[in-house]
C-alpha cells in the first residue's frame, strides 16, 4: 500500500472527465495535465467494465509515481487498495472513512465531499477525513444540478483545519477568488480535459498560485508528496 508520508501544500486537483472506453486517451490527457503542473490527480470512471478500469487506474497509478503526484480513486477503495493508489474521494452515498482507512491503512488520503454543509465537514474531520472538498461553486456542466456552495461557507470551513478543495465550475478566470476565499486546492473537470491543449491549460490554472494569490500556510501543511512501496 502507497503511504502518504508528505502532501502538497496547494494547487491544481484534475480529475478525469469520462473517458471509457478510450484508455490511451486518457493516459495522454493525464500526462498533460501533471506536466502542466497538476499536484493531485482523480481517476473518476463510472463505466461497469473492472477489468478496463483495474488497467487503466494501474497504469495512471504508476504514471502519478513517476511525477510524485497522488493518485486518487473516486468511490472505489478496492480498486484503489488493489492497486496501491493514494486515496480515495468518498461521497455522500459512498463507504464510510473508517471502512476505507481500515482497507487503505492509516496512512491513504480519504477526501470527502461537503457539498455545501459545514456540518458534514465537521463529522469528516472527526471520522480522520484527509482533506474537504466543497461545491459546486460555480455552474458546472459536468454536474449541472449539483446543489452550490458560497464563498462564505469556504472560508468558514478553514476552521476545521484540514485542506479545502473547491470544486465546480472552476476555471483560470474564476479560481482566483477561490484561492482567496480559502481553498487549498481547484479539483477542475472540464478546463483542464474539455480543451485541446490540456497541459496549456493545466498551466493556466497551476500559475494561480505562482501569481501570489496562493496562500503557503507551513505551520498547518507539510510541504509535499512522496511515494513509498
Amino acid at each position: 500500500m502507497t503511504s502518504m508520508k508528505f502532501f502538497p501544500p496547494h494547487g491544481l486537483y484534475a480529475i478525469t472527465p469520462q473517458y471509457y472506453p478510450d484508455a490511451q486517451r486518457l493516459l495522454a490527457d493525464c500526462a498533460a495535465a501533471l506536466q502542466g503542473g497538476a499536484r493531485l490527480l482523480q481517476f473518476r470512471d463510472k463505466s461497469a467494465d473492472r477489468d478496463w478500469r483495474l488497467e487503466v487506474a494501474r497504469r495512471l497509478n504508476g504514471l502519478c509515481r513517476d511525477q510524485q503526484v497522488p493518485l486518487i480513486i473516486n468511490d472505489d477503495f478496492e480498486l484503489a487498495r488493489q492497486i496501491g493508489a493514494a486515496g480515495v474521494h468518498l461521497g455522500r452515498e459512498d463507504a464510510s472513512i473508517s471502512q476505507v482507512a481500515a482497507a487503505l491503512g492509516p496512512d491513504s488520503l480519504i477526501g470527502v465531499s461537503c457539498y455545501d454543509r459545514l456540518d458534514r465537514a465537521q463529522s469528516a474531520t472527526e471520522q480522520g477525513a484527509s482533506y474537504l472538498a466543497f461545491g459546486s461553486m460555480f455552474p458546472s456542466a459536468t454536474k449541472p444540478h449539483a446543489v452550490r456552495c458560497s464563498l462564505q461557507t469556504l472560508t468558514a470551513a478553514k476552521a476545521f483545519g484540514l485542506p479545502l478543495v473547491a470544486i465546480g465550475g472552476i476555471t483560470a478566470e474564476n479560481g482566483g477568488s477561490l484561492i482567496e476565499a480559502g481553498a487549498d486546492y481547484l479539483a477542475v473537470v472540464g478546463a483542464v480535459f474539455d480543451v485541446p491543449d490540456v497541459r496549456g491549460a493545466a498551466q493556466q490554472l497551476a500559475a494561480l498560485w505562482e501569481d501570489g494569490n496562493g496562500r503557503a500556510t507551513p505551520e498547518t501543511r507539510t510541504a509535499g508528496y512522496e511515494y513509498q512501496q
